[in-house]
């Protein structure tokens, strides 16, 4: 993990919790108050959820953000949420280009990008996500996919802006299979570069967060790798217990 970019670990709730569930958030932000973390912590609950766990948490160490926005900033959208109404409601970071909207809701790099640039008009910091099948990383195709969907989800309003960069596997989303060090470093790396050469500077301060399985078992291991700047935590974030191992491994 590079020395000068400040590590984030961003817990993705995706399609779980009601109020009840906020009391987990509130456990996290007393944890941290107690005792601070190196890395920057963000939760990124539900639409429904956003400002009401906002409101709770504000003026804490955790960051509240969204898990999506339409590329549009109004309209005749029925069931969209504009990047506004995320700032509006209280959110600061916004996920966007995750596998799962591009598998199940037909996302490509184009329609991400416009979605980048709508966060970055309303000052939401976007966590774009890149990450390849489990077909094309037999077919030997792992990092011309991720080298791809950088080049064409990034556009390059993001020069000069702060954003970050999470890889997932999408083969270790959810599965519990994890790649290897070696794997996931030798990703970071091709990533890097890949950024550098679309963003230049801005390439190089933006942090890259792994993502896929990440539990408190394995977030050491991961988090030690070279431009690992942190991680996108998926169920491990619902709970307190859970999320605070792995922030605590930074």
């Amino acid at each position: 993990m590079s020395d000068s970019i400040r590590p984030l670990i961003a817990g993705n709730w995706k399609m779980n919790g009601l109020a009840a569930g906020l009391g987990e958030a509130e456990a996290v932000a007393a944890a941290l108050m107690a005792e601070p973390a190196r890395a920057r912590v963000a939760l990124c609950p539900p639409a429904t959820l956003i400002s009401r766990m906002a409101e709770r948490l504000e003026g804490g160490p955790v960051e509240v953000g969204a898990q999506d926005i339409a590329a549009d900033a109004s309209g005749a959208y029925t069931g969209d949420v504009s990047a506004a109404m995320i700032r509006d409601a209280g959110g600061r970071l916004v996920i966007l280009g995750h596998s799962e909207r591009r598998t199940l809701h037909g996302e490509d790099d184009a329609l991400v990008s416009r979605k980048v640039e709508a966060a970055l008009a309303e000052g939401l910091e976007p966590i774009v996500c890149v990450g390849e099948t489990l077909a094309e990383r037999k077919a030997g195709k792992a990092e011309s996919t991720v080298r791809g969907q950088v080049e064409g989800s990034l556009p390059m309003a993001l020069q000069g802006r702060a954003f970050v960069l999470a890889y997932e596997p999408i083969w270790a989303i959810g599965t519990g299979l994890t790649p290897s060090s070696a794997e996931i470093a030798a990703m970071h790396a091709d990533i890097r570069a890949a950024l550098v050469g679309r963003l230049g500077e801005t390439g190089l301060r933006a942090p890259i967060l792994y993502g896929g399985s990440v539990k408190p078992a394995n977030a050491a291991e991961i988090l030690a790798l070279p431009e690992v700047s942190g991680a996108l935590v998926g169920g491990a974030s619902l709970k307190a217990t859970d999320f605070l191992p792995i922030i605590r491994a930074v």
